[in-house]
C-alpha cells in the first residue's frame, strides 16, 4: 500500500460538476494553436479538436483542458481577440457533447470571462491569477482554478533559472497564491495547483520537485503535474520528440506515487492504463 495513493478522500468542485480525486484522474491536453510544442497544427480546426476531445473522453479522461495559446519556451504572445476565436467555439461545442468538466488554458480575464460564459468548468492559469481581473473573474464564478508557479515568462523562462532551494521557493508562491484566493472569496475546495515542471526549471530541478512533490501535496490542496511530452524526457533519455511516450507515462506515474491527484497528458488511455495498474496496488482496481 502507498501512502500517496490511499491519501483520503478529496472533491474538487468544477461548476456544475464535482470531480472525485479519490483515485488520481487523468487532464486531456487539446492545444488549438498552430505551434504547441507537441501537437500543435493538429487541433486547429473544429471538427479535428471536438473528434480529440471526443477520443480523450472515451479513453478515460476525467477533464479536458483546451489551450489557445502555446506556453511552451519561447512562445510568442496570442492577442486576446485571436485566443478567443480559437477557444470559445470549440468550448461551446464540447460542453454540449460530453459530460465533463472542460477546463480552459489560459491567463486573460478576458478570455476566462468568456470561457466560464460558455460553459468551461475550470481555468488552468499557468500565472496563477495575477493578471489584473482575473482573480475578480474567477471568484465571481463557480468554476475550479489551477494555480502555476512560473518563474518569469514564457519568452525567457529557460534562460537559466535559479532557485536556493526550489521546493521551498515553489511552496512559498503557491501557498501565497492560494491565500490571496481564498480572501478574494474562492472556495479551497475549487483550488488546484501546479508546481509548474518546465516551466522556468532545468531537468535538474524538475526531478527535485518531483522527489519531494509530497511536500506539497501535504499542504492540502490537489497537486497537478504536467510533465507530458516535456523536453526534459529527451536530455534524459536521449529519446526524440517523437518518442516521448515511455518518459512521459514514468514521470506521471512518479508524480502519483508523490501525491499527485491531476496528471495532465496528451497520451490520455495508456496514461489511464498506467493509473489503474498503480493504483491496483492498493487494492483500489475497478473504481477510476
Amino acid at each position: 500500500m502507498h501512502p500517496a495513493i490511499d491519501a483520503g478522500p478529496m472533491r474538487l468542485r468544477c461548476g456544475r460538476h464535482t470531480l472525485n480525486l479519490d483515485i488520481p484522474v487523468v487532464m486531456g491536453v487539446l492545444n488549438v494553436t498552430p505551434d504547441s510544442f507537441s501537437d500543435g497544427g493538429r487541433f486547429v480546426a473544429l471538427p479535428a479538436a471536438l473528434a480529440q476531445a471526443e477520443r480523450m473522453a472515451h479513453e478515460g479522461a476525467a477533464i479536458i483542458d483546451v489551450g489557445g495559446e502555446s506556453t511552451r519556451p519561447g512562445a510568442a504572445p496570442v492577442d486576446v481577440g485571436e485566443e478567443l476565436r480559437r477557444v470559445i467555439p470549440v468550448v461551446e461545442k464540447l460542453v454540449e457533447r460530453i459530460q465533463l468538466p472542460v477546463s480552459v488554458d489560459t491567463s486573460k480575464p478576458e478570455v476566462m470571462r468568456a470561457a466560464i460564459a460558455a460553459g468551461a468548468s475550470m481555468i488552468n492559469d499557468v500565472y496563477a491569477l495575477r493578471e489584473p481581473g482575473a482573480i475578480d473573474t474567477v471568484a465571481k464564478s463557480e468554476v475550479a482554478i489551477c494555480l502555476m508557479h512560473m518563474q518569469g515568462e514564457p519568452r525567457t523562462m529557460q534562460k537559466e533559472p535559479r532557485y536556493a532551494d526550489v521546493l521551498v521557493e515553489v511552496r512559498d508562491f503557491l501557498r501565497g497564491r492560494v491565500a490571496r484566493c481564498v480572501d478574494a472569496g474562492i472556495a479551497a475546495s475549487r483550488l488546484v495547483i501546479d508546481p509548474g515542471f518546465g516551466f522556468g526549471k532545468t531537468v535538474e530541478h524538475n526531478l527535485e520537485l518531483l522527489r519531494r512533490l509530497r511536500e506539497l501535496a501535504a499542504d492540502g490542496c490537489p497537486v497537478l503535474a504536467g510533465l507530458s511530452r516535456k523536453s526534459m524526457i529527451d536530455k534524459l533519455t536521449g529519446r526524440t520528440d517523437g518518442e516521448r511516450l515511455g518518459g512521459s507515462l514514468a514521470l506521471a506515474m512518479l508524480a502519483i506515487l508523490g501525491g499527485a491527484r491531476i496528471v495532465r497528458a496528451h497520451d490520455v488511455g495508456p496514461t489511464v492504463d498506467a493509473i489503474r495498474i498503480v493504483t491496483a496496488m492498493n487494492g483500489r482496481h475497478g473504481e477510476s
